[in-house]
């Protein structure tokens, strides 16, 4: 049994979120959160496999909590549920520990899988914000490694 927690501000959005993960018996909603601080005390008393946070929520955001989070003894995986689609949020989300980052226009079925994904220990992104990373690694991240690895190419042994 794989115990998640729901968190996002939005009242309705929790309660969707946990009708929809009551649907697969392989999942068990043990606690729902309305902002970040209220998870992180919640997550003190209960062991929780997976956690969907959403980022944008009052008194302490998805990020922070995020955060604090995977800073507890046994700390719960998550994955980073949000309306916006923007890449500081994707960026922000995987610094602070995120396992996953999923939009909320997801379809319902992918939610539940990236759930059973994280919790197997797999990472989960949004197809859109896996596009966006690989596109930045290519025109960012992939040239650095190629010259660094012909700067090393050329040191003498000694050097090396």
């Amino acid at each position: 049994m794989i115990r998640t927690m729901v968190v996002d501000d939005d009242a309705l959005v929790r309660l969707g979120l946990v009708d929809l993960l009551a649907q697969d018996p392989a999942l068990t909603v043990v606690a729902e959160a309305a902002d970040g601080l209220q998870a992180v005390e919640l997550a003190r008393g209960r062991r929780i496999d997976v956690a969907l946070m959403d980022i944008r929520m009052p008194r302490l955001d998805g990020i922070a909590a995020t955060r604090r989070l995977r800073q507890l003894p046994d700390a719960p995986r998550v994955i980073a549920l949000t309306t916006f689609d923007l890449d500081e949020y994707v960026y922000q989300a995987l610094a602070a520990g995120a396992d996953g980052f999923l939009l909320k226009d997801t379809p319902p079925a992918e939610i539940a899988r990236a759930v059973h994904v994280v919790a197997a220990g797999q990472g989960m992104l949004h197809p859109a914000a896996a596009r966006r990373l690989i596109d930045r690694y290519h025109r960012v991240g992939a040239p650095r490694s190629v010259a660094a690895r012909g700067r090393i190419a050329g040191l003498t042994p000694r050097e090396t």
